[in-house]
């Protein structure tokens, strides 16, 4: 089974952002990762490949403090080894187009933990940067919902621990950990034969 059968010849992509604030618009990205999904002989979902970046904020950007105090970063620590938002995104965009062509699929679709608010913040951080995404522009697959109904969670932490998956409460709220977690509750949902 190829995975341009499973979701509409989409390609599924595991997105979580950490931003400075909740407007997609005048907040800023500061970390991003994303994982592709491949499809194994047996059909069976899993994470297939991850990039993972600390992103400077854009000129202009609004930083919450609050935002900021929630997810930890420190915008100014020079061990983020960030980089701008336009290399962030076009590395991505770039490994997700070549999966697209790679796998026979004709877009990507982002999977996430409240998938409207990485979308709004990836699509405002494509136009900032001129950049074309490979992202559909409007659906997603969001496992808030797929938690809810098949573990009735929707938390990421309470969801993940339904789903019998080892959650570090230290670890939450970063980009990299979350993605990673998403992804294997993802997968084991999308995995499950009686679904």
């Amino acid at each position: 089974m190829l995975i341009k059968d499973r979701i509409r010849q989409y390609l599924p992509v595991v997105i979580d952002i950490e931003t400075s604030g909740f407007d997609h618009q005048t907040n800023t990205i500061l970390e991003i990762c994303a994982i592709i999904i491949g499809v194994d002989n047996e059909g069976a979902f899993y994470p297939k490949t991850l990039k993972h970046f600390h992103v400077e904020p854009f000129k202009g950007s609004v930083l919450d403090p609050v935002a900021l105090k929630f997810n930890h970063i420190d915008v100014d620590n020079p061990l983020r080894l960030a980089v701008s938002e336009k290399q962030a995104l076009n590395d991505i965009f770039t490994q997700v187009t070549a999966e697209i062509s790679a796998q026979q699929c004709t877009r990507a679709i982002l999977v996430g933990h409240n998938a409207f608010f990485d979308l709004g913040f990836l699509h405002a951080g494509a136009n900032r940067t001129k950049l074309k995404s490979p992202f559909h522009q409007f659906s997603t697959i969001d496992t808030v919902s797929l938690s809810a109904l098949c573990y009735g969670e929707t938390v990421l932490a309470k969801a993940v621990r339904a789903a019998n998956i080892d959650w570090d409460d230290v670890s939450a709220h970063s980009a990299l950990y979350d993605t990673q977690k998403t992804a294997e509750l993802f997968c084991q949902i999308f995995n499950q034969q009686n679904f």
